[in-house]
């Protein structure tokens, strides 16, 4: 096992530091990462302080790279203990210990916040994306294990997984809505939360202290649909579909982001979402993850810097996190052309590419991706510790 830290660096650029200044637009940073050393030697604390964190996601892939990239969870996999459980239960006591903890350092930015922010992320077994009975289950265990006001359980948002979402917040419990890439399917998740905070409002319940987010996964749509448009490309079309498929490259992700945008605006805009308002109930935001650039012709900050926009979340990875404050630019950019936005996906048909087949490819793909690094985290977990996986 190698010590190097892959904890980003900490600090701010020269003059005001655009991560910092996010929240001066209504967007709160968060950041798609989580390791033992960055809780313990204070690393999380110097974030919040200097950058305005407010969140943090995790997911299997993080945790896999942080139990085998260090020994920093050495204490629990050469514990006693740790051959009587199994590689998921293994696991698990590894992760629960982390996210409380970083729950307990984001206390105050949750109380601060009034409940807005603060949150950190756990997600239940990818294995259970198709499971709704399951899900339901998981999640409940998961969120009293942790037993912090401020944990968000994620359930990706599959067919299966969005009743489970909706029982999930009727119970009162914080959800992460995770693998959303298409507007139809926000739209599903986004009416879960409103039956969800309803029904709890019908019955006397509280529901001031719910917070969901609605995780919008962007850089893989340019990622799937520009090989596309680069296939039509390599064909040789006319003269006029060459100059449609080029103006569309690298433009459909932050096109559908906005568009998904201007549909929240208007469904916790209207008089069905005043009403839970009116009674303390606080709107479910759309989170931009997936935000790092995988094609390298684009700029590395593309989708942080296009994305920015009141009551959002923008769920940052560590080497992206460190360019935004080293050289991010700032501005209301999620409002900006939002016709020419529709316009761009207007023309993603009419290049003959579906934005529907698209879409349900990146979920389909997004939870074979989840559980494939699942099973890798359980049995590099169980492999370290010398128990079954």
């Amino acid at each position: 096992m190698t010590t190097t830290s892959t904890v980003p660096n900490v600090g701010s650029a020269k003059g005001a530091n655009p991560l910092k200044a996010l929240l001066d637009y209504g967007q709160s940073p968060w950041m798609d990462y989580i390791r033992r050393d960055l809780l313990t030697g204070g690393g999380l604390k110097k974030y919040i302080d200097d950058d305005g964190l407010r969140g943090m996601t995790s997911n299997p892939a993080i945790f896999e790279k942080a139990i085998t990239g260090s020994s920093v969870y050495a204490d629990i996999l050469n514990s006693p203990d740790a051959k009587k459980l199994d590689a998921k239960g293994l696991f698990e006591k590894i992760a629960i210990r982390d996210v409380q903890d970083a729950c307990d350092i984001f206390k105050t930015v949750y109380t601060s916040s009034k409940l807005r922010d603060g949150y950190v992320s756990l997600e239940v077994s990818p294995y259970l994306a198709n499971d709704t009975k399951g899900t339901i289950e998981e999640a409940r265990r998961l969120w009293k294990s942790v037993d912090r006001p401020n944990v968000m359980i994620k359930v990706p948002a599959t067919p299966e997984g969005v009743p489970a979402i909706r029982q999930l917040l009727e119970d009162g419990l914080n959800i992460n809505i995770t693998l959303l890439f298409a507007q139809s399917a926000y739209e599903q998740v986004a009416e879960a939360y409103l039956a969800a905070i309803e029904a709890r409002a019908s019955k006397g319940q509280d529901i001031s202290h719910i917070a969901s987010v609605a995780s919008f996964f962007v850089s893989r749509i340019d990622s799937l649909v520009d090989g596309k448009i680069d296939e039509k490309l390599k064909a040789g079309p006319d003269p006029a579909q060459k100059s449609l498929l080029e103006s569309i490259h690298g433009q459909i992700a932050i096109a559908n982001a906005k568009v998904t945008y201007h549909k929240y605006q208007e469904l916790f805009g209207g008089a069905r979402w005043k009403a839970l308002a009116a009674k303390g109930a606080q709107t479910q935001r759309l989170l931009w993850a997936s935000t790092s650039t995988k094609n390298p012709k684009y700029r590395d900050v593309i989708y942080v810097e296009e994305l920015i926009g009141a009551d959002t979340v923008d769920t940052i990875p560590p080497a992206t996190f460190d360019a935004f404050r080293d050289h991010g630019k700032l501005r209301a950019s999620l409002t900006e052309n939002v016709e020419a936005a529709r316009k761009t996906m207007e023309n993603l048909a009419k290049a003959g590419i579906s934005m529907k087949e698209v879409t349900d490819k990146l979920l389909v793909d997004g939870v074979k991706l989840f559980a494939d690094a699942f099973k890798q985290l359980l049995d590099a977990t169980g492999k370290t510790a010398g128990v079954s996986s």
